[in-house]
């Protein structure tokens, strides 16, 4: 049996080894255009920056290693130009010599990936992509000429490619400016949560510039649709990819709304022995069912792997659902996700309820304490988890991965309170910051009122029970102040109804409500607390 795949890296080579060690008697031939056929595209920002210093560190296998140590036939330079499914046949084509010839598969894994999306802007062509490893030999080369002449460097776009090579550019010593179309960085994000990055990436001196657009590349300026221009002796397009479709689509294969190949949950195309994995292909989303596409390597490696498993005989569970959990390092921040941002879950007309958190990483009590801010979305009605946001220090990653965990095992949001997770003071806290959101959602499943900052109605009044020098330091404007330990005392003070309450981060507005509940009075709490409240005013004016 012949197993032809077409590209490598993280997808590609992730099914031919995998088949390897289910099937020594396999014929397996990778076809892979460029130059290297295994590299890790995740570290390229940092080859950039100096931080990753060895270029071969970059370099995970060659052809030479995976034949000797798995027998595989890979071919590099070679790119097939022509999909032929009535005859199980792919036309390939020698980029060293321009020598065609054709090739049958029994069975055909497509691993294309994705590609960078290049706008129409006038001049783009001046512009860097970084996708691969002949991106990144560009790239380095233009850094190390910007960092001589002492040029200022733009970055359209900020994903999270984006951030991280303005990052890595910034610590080479260049000006950097970061050019973004929507009015927030990492769209991924809430726009409240995406201010603790904004406010970070500009702390670290790069330049924003948010709601804008590029206009017009020179090889030494920049033109915005503000009509700023900006200096650049290097521009990078950080704009996003698409998936590579074009030789699926020639072939007849279908494609879907989203512009990804179709599979169906054993990864097979419209074609019952072609394959695909990876960025090119729509997944499924695991909770609402629908077509997304999200580039992650770790989710072509898994596909990879089951798309060899298939082939074999083996039936895994389905490979095409994901979920879309993804981390990236800004600066002194880790930035993570999963599941459905706000944003989403209001276009679906879900119904859902935000818990925004600010706890510390660890102990408060152990020196080195640094606060973490977390958002998680629930089902108020049935406690089903949502999505998670979380930023801060690298301990953001376990939290963010439980609650990814906790999704695909069907864990309500109030059940995270039985979680039995790991602490000691350097680590985590006695109360972790997961059991706590178990605490808040079960409280508001159990009918507590919680209110976002976003949305205090005009008719109320607004109570801020920190202590008097809290306050004065900085309140919302119109709060009166009630500090809880008087709360009691001045209970006549209150309304009967409309009575929004908040603290700093939301501890002490749960017992402020607790006692006006009993005593009649309605009120809500507001999420968050003030912390909260400020992210959405920072997201205003960044």
């Amino acid at each position: 049996m012949r197993t032809i795949i077409i590209g490598g890296v993280a997808g590609g080579m992730s099914a031919a080894t995998r088949l390897r060690r289910l099937d020594e008697n396999a014929e397996i031939i990778v076809f892979e255009k460029g130059n290297e056929v295994s590299f890790a595209n995740c570290g390229l920002p940092y080859f950039i920056g100096d931080v990753i210093k060895d270029r071969d560190d970059l370099l995970l296998q060659t052809p030479t290693s995976l034949n000797d140590r798995y027998n595989l036939d890979v071919r590099v330079n070679h790119e097939v130009i022509k999909i032929t499914p009535n005859d199980s046949s792919v036309l390939v084509k020698n980029t060293k010599t321009n020598i065609e010839e054709s090739f049958e598969y029994d069975n055909l894994i497509l691993s294309m990936g994705a590609s960078p999306f290049i706008p129409p802007i006038d001049g783009i062509e001046n512009a860097f992509p970084l996708r691969d490893m002949y991106d990144v030999d560009r790239l380095v080369v233009a850094t190390e000429q910007a960092v001589i002449n002492n040029e200022s460097a733009v970055v359209i776009g900020a994903g999270f490619i984006g951030v991280e090579v303005a990052e890595n550019l910034k610590k080479r010593g260049l000006k950097v400016t970061i050019v973004e179309l929507s009015p927030q960085v990492l769209p991924p994000l809430d726009i409240e949560m995406a201010s603790y990055v904004a406010e970070d990436i500009i702390k670290n001196g790069v330049e924003l510039r948010l709601n804008t657009s590029v206009e017009k590349i020179t090889n030494k300026t920049v033109t915005l649709s503000t009509g700023e221009i900006i200096e650049a002796g290097m521009v990078v397009a950080s704009i996003g990819v698409r998936p590579e479709t074009k030789l699926a689509s020639e072939a007849g294969l279908e494609i879907g709304e989203r512009g990804g190949v179709v599979i169906d949950e054993f990864l097979r195309t419209s074609r019952a022995n072609i394959y695909a994995i990876g960025d090119m292909v729509e997944k499924h989303d695991i909770q609402t069912g629908n077509s997304v596409l999200i580039p992650l390597a770790n989710l072509a490696n898994k596909q990879g792997r089951r798309a060899a498993d298939i082939i074999v005989g083996r039936k895994p569970s389905s490979s095409a659902q994901a979920l879309g959990t993804a981390i990236v390092k800004v600066f002194d921040l880790a930035i993570a996700t999963t599941g459905a941002s706000e944003r989403l879950l209001k276009s679906q007309d879900r119904n859902f309820k935000a818990i925004h958190t600010h706890p510390l990483d660890h102990a408060g009590y152990y020196p080195g304490a640094e606060t973490m801010h977390l958002k998680t979305l629930f089902d108020p009605e049935t406690g089903e988890l949502l999505g998670a946001q979380g930023i801060g220090s690298s301990s953001v990653a376990k939290k963010i991965d439980v609650i990814a965990t906790a999704i695909f095992g069907n864990i309500k949001a109030n059940e995270l309170i039985d979680l039995e997770l790991a602490y000691a003071p350097p680590y985590g806290s006695a109360k972790d910051p997961i059991n706590m959101i178990g605490y808040i959602s079960e409280n508001i499943l159990q009918g507590e009122n919680t209110i976002s900052p976003d949305q205090i109605p005009s008719e109320c009044t607004l109570v801020d029970v920190r202590t008097k020098e809290e306050y004065y330091e900085g309140t919302i404007p119109g709060a009166i102040n009630i500090p809880l330990d008087e709360l009691r005392s001045r209970i006549n003070e209150f309304p009967k109804k409309n009575v929004v309450v908040f603290c700093q981060m939301g501890q002490r507005g749960h017992n402020a409500i607790s006692i006006l509940k009993q005593l009649k009075i309605e009120s809500s709490n507001l999420d968050g607390g003030y912390e909260t409240w400020m992210s959405f005013e920072k997201a205003k004016n960044i």
